[in-house]
């Protein structure tokens, strides 16, 4: 018995990157159809040119609606939102119009999400000067998705080869994410991340937590954060029936996990989850957000305007952030938030 494909929106990006062109690429590819249901939205003119870069046997389908779309392997659904002039777009420049497109793409396809007439949100690189160009009030894709849900504080998850990282802080420097390494923070986000695993369908789930210092501090011999604060934290979530693990040496625990070891790890800081997924699979590595009432995946990496509207953008991230999504998709309900 075959499993029902569902749909997946995958809001365009920014039109003068090179969201368009890998959103085709990957489009081309038979295993995306056989997977899912991919409805691109939009710029039709925009795609065009893109399919004609990418040299693609690919021809646009316009619809009204998501129920409208064919599906069908060489051919594009799309839903056209008719907001750039093509006369203006400028491959690799800032450009007001593309910060505004983008915003409106990712808009349209989250209210798409919240009616139930897509399933998951596969998300394309958007540019965070483009963004400002254009007024948008939003630095990225999180703080953006966050409001136009109505949610709070959305948990971020990498996942690369079947490892799972999640982050306990995000966008600060080191001295201020070392500030809000507290016992509360460790084991609200164990909670957070457990809950996270299990609405994506993840069973008998263990955490690792990462250490800060090195060694983990050694006892306080490198400094008294993990004995202090996480440690604390992680025994905290433990007695609420969470099944963690740590702190555990970070030049090791990534290791661990990528071997089976642990289902998830909860890294302690950006750049400490970061390099340990990128140094794994860069291409592979993919972001899912998770505390929405919907699926949201994303490629990660930028809009690359170096090498925009020239071909060369590899589209691997593209499939496998929308590979994922399906994978996903399935257990993902609004009921399990």
């Amino acid at each position: 018995m075959s499993i029902e494909r569902a749909i997946i929106a995958i809001p365009m990006g920014d039109a003068a990157g090179i969201g368009p062109e890998i959103s085709m690429k990957s489009l081309a590819k038979q295993e995306i159809y056989d997977v899912c249901k991919p409805l691109v939205i939009g710029d039709s003119a925009v795609l065009e040119k893109a399919i004609s870069i990418v040299e693609a046997n690919l021809k646009i389908n316009e619809v009204n609606s998501p129920a409208e779309g064919k599906y069908e392997f060489g051919t594009v659904d799309v839903m056209n939102l008719n907001n750039i002039d093509l006369d203006k777009l400028e491959y690799g420049q800032v450009s007001a119009q593309c910060g505004q497109g983008a915003f409106e793409y990712i808009k349209k396809s989250v209210e798409l999400a919240l009616a139930g007439e897509v399933k998951a949100l596969a998300t394309t690189p958007i540019n965070k000067e483009s963004l400002k160009a254009a007024k948008v009030p939003y630095i990225g894709h999180t703080e953006m998705l966050e409001e136009l849900a109505g949610s709070d504080d959305p948990l971020t998850m990498f996942e690369v080869n079947g490892m799972r990282i999640f982050f306990l802080t995000r966008h600060l420097s080191l001295k201020d994410a070392i500030g809000q390494m507290t016992k509360e923070r460790v084991h609200d986000y164990l909670i957070r991340c457990d809950r996270a695993l299990q609405r994506l369908g993840v069973e008998n789930r263990k955490f690792a937590v990462a250490g800060l210092n090195p060694h983990s501090g050694e006892g306080g011999l490198f400094g008294w954060e993990e004995v202090e604060q996480i440690k604390p934290g992680i025994e905290a979530a433990v007695k609420d029936g969470i099944n963690a693990v740590g702190p555990v040496p970070a030049d090791s625990v990534f290791f661990q996990a990528l071997n089976g070891k642990y289902d998830a790890v909860l890294s302690l800081y950006h750049d400490q989850g970061h390099i340990a997924a990128k140094m794994t699979d860069f291409h592979k590595t993919i972001s899912i957000t998770n505390g929405l009432p919907f699926l949201r995946t994303s490629v990660d990496h930028g809009t690359a305007f170096d090498i925009a509207g020239k071909n060369i953008a590899a589209s691997v991230s593209m499939e496998e952030c929308i590979k994922l999504a399906a994978q996903y998709a399935p257990n993902f309900t609004k009921s399990n938030l």
